[in-house]
């Protein structure tokens, strides 16, 4: 499950629009980081997406992608033209496809290299989803369908889009705005697919056209309780609020970092349901996702930064600085569902599951350390917009060598520890079974 929300530029003190999202996905389904140049394609070529290959166009734009290791889309994503995207699961009445077809994150990939502003995106998945429709597997080790809403901005304005198959509707953000795991948008929208109202009352979810709300009519109201994304959308929505006019980046990654009680009281195993922002895994059906991968996107129309956490766990993770014109720094290898040392995901991914021996413990122990380097790091990102793009590259490589560095102290820091508060078995048992499918090494005890 996830969350994605933006503030436009009058939300902020210095007019820069913001964009975040976590993206939550299975505990093993390493989140890896992509940067794609631009390129010019033949007539009559085509581009192979996740399950199916559709029309090329002539020319696609240069992508900075976020995505699950296996899958050919992202969960959320930008352009070199200031574009930013994320996106959401919902669950409807409507079944969502199983055949092999467009995902979620293949229609997010797609817009992000085909469309120059937020409101060309918005038609790209439009005209996508009405002439291919989305269908297709989207779990990594176990299936899960879902239909799609999506989060796009760019640093003039927004748009949130929430689809069922082939059906949509459209509205335009003003000032902040959150999506989650469910449907957000009720009775009123700026723009919408020309059956919505007639299949519901097809159907039977409403009577009359009259008494048509979106999100009424089509959720489907099991798996939207169980996701939670009524209550998260309601935290961030309120979140927002609380500071509009003084939001910054700082104040986005904090609000993709929180959890449901305080820091100093939260431990991930109090619940076997319920979701937070910040996620955690635990013990399944139901609480079997984990925030993967955090992203926080300053937009200007001269320069736009990327914060990326390139890990899981954002409340233990440090975000770093990218610019798309000067390119990504070295992570080490490119992460896929087992452990790899030389992996940035799962170098991070071991100190996380150190952690959640003991969270409340252990996450304290380097809250402090973590909190005072973002804070250095945003301060040298802030001082080096104007730099040439080698220079910003080099502070983007040295932020990612002091990730890594701190991620290996924490680690030794927190395993030299007492365990004062263990987590329940069931969740140890969860978790036991999330690390062999890994081939994690031992967690605890390290020296």
């Amino acid at each position: 499950m996830c969350d994605t929300f933006v503030a436009l530029a009058d939300a902020t003190p210095n007019g820069t629009a913001l964009f975040a999202k976590n993206s939550d996905r299975d505990p093993n389904e390493a989140h890896h980081l992509l940067l794609i140049p631009a390129a010019d394609h033949p007539l009559g070529a085509q581009v192979q997406c996740t399950y199916t290959a559709i029309p090329q166009v002539a020319h696609t734009h240069a992508v900075l992608l976020a995505k699950p290791f296996w899958i050919w889309g992202a969960e959320m994503g930008a352009n070199q033209h200031g574009v930013v995207i994320g996106n959401e699961a919902l669950f409807s009445r409507l079944p969502a496809g199983k055949k092999p077809g467009l995902i979620g994150m293949d229609l997010l990939r797609l817009a992000l290299e085909r469309a120059a502003s937020a409101a060309e995106a918005l038609e790209v998945i439009i005209q996508l989803i009405e002439s291919y429709g989305q269908s297709g597997n989207c779990g990594f080790s176990h299936p899960i369908y879902y239909h799609n809403s999506f989060l796009i901005a760019d640093p003039h304005q927004a748009w949130v889009l929430e689809t069922v198959d082939r059906q949509w509707a459209a509205e335009q953000v003003h000032t902040v705005r959150s999506i989650s795991n469910a449907i957000t948008i009720g009775g009123r929208w700026d723009r919408a697919s020309s059956d919505l109202v007639r299949l519901a009352v097809q159907r039977g979810w409403c009577r009359r056209a009259e008494d048509f709300d979106f999100a009424r009519c089509y959720s489907d109201r099991l798996y939207t309780r169980f996701a939670d994304g009524v209550r998260r959308q309601q935290c961030s929505t309120q979140a927002l609020h609380a500071i509009s006019g003084r939001l910054n980046t700082a104040a986005m990654m904090d609000i993709l970092r929180s959890h449901r009680a305080d820091p100093s009281g939260f431990a991930p195993d109090a619940a076997l349901t319920g979701a937070d922002i910040c996620m955690h895994a635990g013990f399944g059906p139901i609480r079997i996702s984990q925030t993967t991968g955090s992203m926080v996107s300053q937009l200007t129309p001269e320069r736009q930064t990327h914060w990326l956490t390139g890990c899981a766990a954002p409340c233990l993770a440090l975000f770093f600085p990218v610019w798309m014109d000067a390119g990504l720094p070295n992570m080490g290898a490119a992460p896929g569902g087992r452990y790899n040392p030389q992996s940035f995901f799962w170098q991070h991914e071991r100190l996380h599951r150190a952690v959640l021996a003991d969270y409340p413990t252990r996450a304290a122990a380097i809250q402090p350390e973590r909190q005072a380097l973002q804070e250095e790091f945003i301060a040298e990102a802030e001082a080096a917009q104007d730099l040439p793009a080698a220079q910003r590259l080099a502070l983007s490589q040295r932020c990612v060598d002091r990730a890594r560095q701190a991620y290996a102290r924490w680690l030794e820091q927190v395993c030299a520890l007492p365990i004062r508060t263990p987590p329940r078995f069931y969740y140890r048992s969860a978790w036991d079974g999330f690390n062999r499918a890994a081939a994690m090494p031992p967690a605890t005890g390290e020296r």
